[in-house]
């Protein structure tokens, strides 16, 4: 009777675990290979940012969104913020500086100017965007600012090309690298 019996045996059973168990390493790596190719892709565009405004800067001697003329870059639709052509992009004229680095052939896509929507979007989700602020611990100056960017990732981004404080050195966070989200992580233009 014990010869009818139908089952695994142990070896079979242990085959398929150790299957198991290589299948979810393999997506557990595949995931850690993941988060880290966008973390490079965020480093990566801000590079892309800067080269990218400098660029303008270089051929039409002031700063994407702070011209005060309408004739660059072409088909310009405004001519700056509040404070055109001061050597700061500020706040109301970061909306527009995707588009006159667009206008201008520099950058491709399609930016209005016109608030959130004209940001281009970072690998974790949301905008990034360029303006003259003083962050916390840092100086005054032109920072490419990040949003709701991961704590982990913020501090990946730190350790790795500043300090990794969140309120010293040249990359800047807007609260501590703990909890669920950092609002905004400074990189300096």
């Amino acid at each position: 009777m014990l010869r009818n019996q139908k089952g695994f045996t142990l070896v079979e059973i242990a085959i398929v675990l150790v299957i198991i168990g290589l299948l979810m390493g393999g997506v557990l790596k595949g995931q850690t290979i993941i988060k880290n190719a966008k973390v490079k892709r965020v480093v990566k565009s801000a590079d892309e940012v800067r080269a990218a405004i400098y660029t303008f800067y270089d051929k039409y001697g002031v700063y994407p969104g702070d011209e005060a003329n309408t004739t660059f870059p072409p088909n310009d639709s405004n001519n700056g913020g509040a404070n055109p052509g001061n050597g700061q992009i500020n706040a109301d004229e970061s909306d527009m500086m995707f588009e006159d680095l667009a206008n201008a052939g520099i950058i491709s896509g399609n930016f209005d100017g016109n608030g959130v929507d004209s940001y281009p979007k970072h690998a974790f989700g949301d905008s990034y965007l360029v303006y003259f602020v003083t962050p916390a611990g840092g100086k005054t100056d032109h920072y490419i600012r990040y949003d709701n960017l991961p704590p982990d990732v913020c501090q990946e981004i730190d350790l790795k090309y500043d300090d990794g404080v969140w309120n010293t050195g040249s990359i800047l966070a807007s609260s501590t690298y703990t909890g669920t989200a950092v609002t905004y992580l400074y990189l300096p233009l």
